[in-house]
């Protein structure tokens, strides 16, 4: 049977109105349930030279929207999100904890290298780990007996026992109660998790990896069989049976897409708004850049992480959002919250090839919202921050 075909600007739509962006926002009572409807999970960083990475996405989405709410959600009863390894450190909803308990058990055979060798090595640190966990929970990493780290060039090492709780927080053993000013505290998953989240049943690994890449699939809208397995990061020998299951399932409707030269996959709930009229700043690590082939083949635009690009090989800088306006990623931005000065500063400004005269208004009235939702008095831009198109 030939593939439906759809042309590249109906893909992007599709896409955009997947992730939240083809709505009004909306910051008020329930905003928070309606992100994660859309994109499943957000990832966490630890950088904070703007914002904590969880936090962005629900701005791009809803507006300025109170970040205690995501907090209350994430840290405390009725827990609502949990932590966990989805994107890389995630925040997702409590739903989703059967649905990864087949890579919790893959822990001891998966996790890094220097956390297997603890268990290989010292299983009884495991134990005695744990035990402190049940006793002094919440707890810090760093509170933990045993704390022995040594110098390895500029960095301080893990010590053993936070390679060990690391490994009982992969298998699921302990989960994240709370963070305090980014550290992790660990506690025991019965004082955290909601009692009918913990009992309900395990799905079978397959059974969970195709809800996996269903949810992912809904979150994006179209996309190709990389994107689907990179947003729960699956692995690679499952992705491929999983997509033919929801294809002959009907979830999945295969596409051409004009323009792309892969295979690519419309789920069955998507749908092509005529337009899309939005406006936001995507923090670097948004849902909607995390796979930067597709963003090119959405968008024609390449973006690159250069947070850990040295200086002088930065392109556009340290930090920096995409700005989205429409459909079309028109700009990015080179941002810090200078926190004691109570000022965003923009440090660069690139406009992109094609991007409609109204582009630096819309951005400068954004950025001025983004400012105010940090708590901030005002933008500041840097001499010269204008690079002017690329």
């Amino acid at each position: 049977m030939p593939r439906a075909t759809i042309s590249a600007a109906e893909a992007r739509r599709i896409a955009l109105a997947a992730q939240g962006f083809a709505e009004p926002r909306r910051a008020g009572r329930g905003a928070i349930r309606r992100l994660f409807d859309r994109v499943g999970l957000v990832q966490i960083d630890s950088v904070n030279v703007l914002s904590r990475a969880q936090y962005l996405p629900g701005f791009a989405r809803l507006g300025p929207y109170d970040r205690e709410a995501l907090d209350r959600a994430a840290h405390y009863a009725p827990r609502r999100l949990f932590e966990y390894w989805g994107h890389e450190a995630s925040l997702m909803p409590v739903e989703l904890h059967p649905l990864m308990r087949w890579r919790m058990k893959r822990a001891h055979d998966e996790a890094w290298g220097g956390m297997r060798r603890v268990a290989q090595e010292r299983p009884e640190l495991l134990r005695d780990v744990l035990e402190q966990v049940r006793e002094r929970g919440p707890i810090a990493a760093r509170d933990l007996a045993e704390q022995r780290p040594r110098r390895s060039g500029p960095w301080w090492d893990w010590s053993e026992s936070k390679k060990a709780i690391e490994l009982l927080f992969w298998g699921g053993e302990v989960t994240s109660a709370r963070r305090r000013n980014f550290e992790r505290l660990y506690d025991l998953p019965e004082r955290v998790l909601p009692r009918t989240v913990l009992d309900a049943p395990t799905a079978a690994e397959e059974d969970a990896q195709r809800e996996l890449v269903a949810i992912a699939a809904r979150a994006l809208g179209v996309a190709a069989q990389p994107e689907l397995r990179d947003y729960f990061r699956l692995p690679t020998a499952a992705i491929r049976p999983r997509v033919a299951e929801l294809v002959e399932s009907g979830v999945l409707l295969p596409v051409e897409v004009e323009g792309w030269d892969v295979p690519a996959y419309l789920h069955r709930d998507a749908r092509i708004p005529r337009r899309v009229e939005s406006r936001a700043l995507l923090g670097p690590f948004d849902n909607l850049l995390w796979e930067r082939d597709r963003v090119e083949r959405l968008f024609g635009v390449r973006f690159r992480l250069e947070i850990y690009v040295p200086k002088p090989k930065r392109v556009y800088g340290y930090y920096v959002l995409p700005f989205l306006l429409g459909d079309a990623l028109v700009a990015r931005v080179d941002l810090k919250a200078d926190r004691a000065a109570g000022l965003l500063r923009v440090h660069a400004t690139h406009v992109e090839e094609g991007a409609p005269p109204e582009s630096h208004d819309a951005l400068a009235e954004e950025l001025e919202l983004l400012a105010g939702w940090l708590g901030l008095s005002g933008v500041a831009v840097t001499a010269g921050a204008r690079a002017g198109r690329r």
